[in-house]
């Protein structure tokens, strides 16, 4: 079973030194792959809309810019997002960012993309919120075309353009890896027809956690696509939003028992939310790298 870390951008209080350490002590303790989170902005409650999942002050690290900063100190972790929200975000951009970062890293990069749910961070970058499903599926298809073709033109409902150049084309090429985070039925149909794997949180619960990649395997038949070849990832908890969850990556029986159901239903992947991690008592750059030294070294005991 492979392993990820879900990076925390709490880190950033110890400069950017502590960012880069942990990142180097995550690749060194011998994950697979290191994910960022993204939001852009996060909206403050108003009159007319509701506090967000998150706190509006929580510190996010903007994705692709921190993958690059990483990417510069280590060597061969896999480097990704988990999620990019992407309809909300120029795909054209997007895709050459997406590329340099693989170019510069030598071929290391997933890209996991969902469609969020923040509709005022949509409003502040400009965006539609209420198209975003649609212009995911678009942008999805796009960004495979600039990583592998020569010449690239749009005439959808929402990209317009004609024979646009978009050099250098990433090592994997048109092969970069697009896996699907979000738990409704159309981001499983999306993972199922468009994209390489799913990225799954465990806020869909126990239920929707067994049945997820059956109804994937499912569509992808359906859309005669050969469901062996799709990626399987599950966060085995995510931060919690009260003290009741605060316990979970410090109890590694649980944490290895989780990963053990979760490779029995077949998933490939499994991974670590540091940012619940620091929420469990690790309030330290090196009280994390001890942290996830020791949830590394049960897992690869219990699921290889």
């Amino acid at each position: 079973m492979k392993l990820t870390v879900d990076f925390p951008s709490v880190s950033y209080r110890e400069g950017p030194e502590g960012v880069l350490r942990l990142a180097q002590a995550i690749e060194e303790i011998g994950y697979d792959q290191l994910d960022m989170f993204d939001h852009v902005v996060l909206g403050h409650a108003t009159a007319t809309r509701p506090a967000p999942i998150y706190p509006p002050k929580m510190p996010i690290l903007e994705a692709l810019m921190t993958l690059a900063y990483v990417a510069a100190g280590t060597k061969s972790i896999g480097l990704g997002t988990e999620v990019l929200v992407l309809p909300q975000r120029n795909p054209t951009l997007t895709a050459k960012q997406v590329s340099t970062l693989d170019t510069l890293s030598g071929g290391r990069v997933r890209l996991g993309v969902g469609v969020g749910w923040q509709e005022s961070e949509y409003e502040a970058l400009g965006e539609s919120f209420r198209t975003r499903g649609r212009r995911m599926d678009e942008a999805i298809g796009l960004l495979r075309d600039y990583w592998s073709e020569e010449s690239v033109s749009s005439d959808s409902d929402f990209y317009r353009f004609e024979a646009i150049a978009m050099e250098p084309k990433p090592p994997q090429g048109r092969d970069l890896p697009v896996w699907i985070g979000g738990g409704s039925e159309r981001a499983l149909r999306r993972a199922a027809e468009l994209g390489d794997g799913w990225l799954g949180t465990t806020t869909i619960g126990p239920e929707g956690i067994a049945t997820a990649k059956e109804r994937i395997c499912r569509y992808a038949e359906e859309a005669g696509r050969d469901p062996s070849e799709l990626g399987f990832q599950m966060m085995l908890d995510s931060p919690p939003r009260d003290d009741s969850g605060k316990a979970f990556y410090s109890d590694l029986d649980h944490v290895a028992a989780t990963a053990e159901s979760l490779r029995d239903m077949g998933y490939g992947w499994a991974s670590i939310n540091a940012t619940a991690v620091f929420q469990a008592g690790a309030r330290s750059v090196d009280a994390m790298i001890e942290a996830l030294g020791a949830i590394h070294d049960r897992l690869r005991t219990a699921v290889g």
